[in-house]
């Protein structure tokens, strides 16, 4: 019988991968590939990283599904069609769980588990890394794929806090979704993730606003594309 008292026991690894999106999954096939032993630890309930949090409204690719495919398979790649030219975020995330079944990576990897430290030990040129649940992880390489999107920012806006309305940020939605029918609503900022959702929110809500500082060019997959064009232009709407 085990102590529960005890702390668990330290694992052993050649290599330690933080995030299980399109990188950490490749990294996996990869290294596991050249007779490594590794695991990758990810903090989300799948796999997928910014396509399995980010599910604003009408979130898309804004490069071209093709380009934004893995190329390390000739027969992943003939045998994957993409629906669309620019891929929307459910089709990218059926895609990159297609791709973990398809080469058994997800026996690798370990969900709903957050990486709290990771510290070089120069004595044994090994990493220490411990997570959330009180692991210890020893490895001679730790590989961050976490991406740089993976820390949303919240704008320090005063007040924002004690708004007694409701707010979300685009890379924290709610994975229920929202319904915006027959709400006022205000969108801040016109980068690719306001382009994408405010066609979609002005369909539902009853009044939108849109709060933009820089009027920005944007070339996309949105149907229709220039009511989106129309939306970054300084003009009045």
């Amino acid at each position: 019988m085990l102590d529960a008292s005890r702390s668990p026991p330290t694992r052993q690894l050649d290599v330690i991968i933080v995030g299980g999106g399109l990188a950490g999954l490749y990294a996996i096939h990869r290294l596991r590939g050249m007779g490594l032993k590794i695991r990758a630890y990810e903090a989300g309930s799948g796999v997928g990283g910014t396509w399995f949090w980010n599910r604003y409204p009408g979130a898309r690719c804004d490069v071209e599904s093709l380009e934004y495919s893995y190329a390390f398979s000739d027969q992943l790649q003939q045998e994957w069609k993409w629906p669309e030219r620019y891929g929307n975020q459910p089709e990218i995330l059926q895609y990159i769980n297609h791709v973990a079944d398809r080469f058994d990576l997800r026996r690798d990897v370990q969900l709903n588990t957050r990486i709290k430290s990771a510290v070089f030990d120069s004595k044994t040129d090994e990493w220490i890394v411990t997570t959330d649940k009180g692991e210890e992880i020893r490895a001679r390489y730790c590989v961050m794929a976490t991406g740089n999107l993976s820390t949303p920012r919240v704008p320090d806006f005063k007040g924002i806090h004690d708004f007694e309305g409701k707010w979300y940020h685009s890379g924290l939605w709610p994975h229920e979704g929202v319904d915006f029918t027959g709400l006022r609503v205000g969108v801040i900022g016109t980068g690719s993730s306001g382009v994408q959702m405010i066609p979609i929110i002005a369909r539902q809500a009853k009044h939108l606003t849109v709060f933009q500082r820089t009027a920005n060019f944007s070339l996309s997959g949105l149907e229709p594309c220039d009511f989106a064009l129309r939306f970054l232009r300084p003009s009045k709407l």
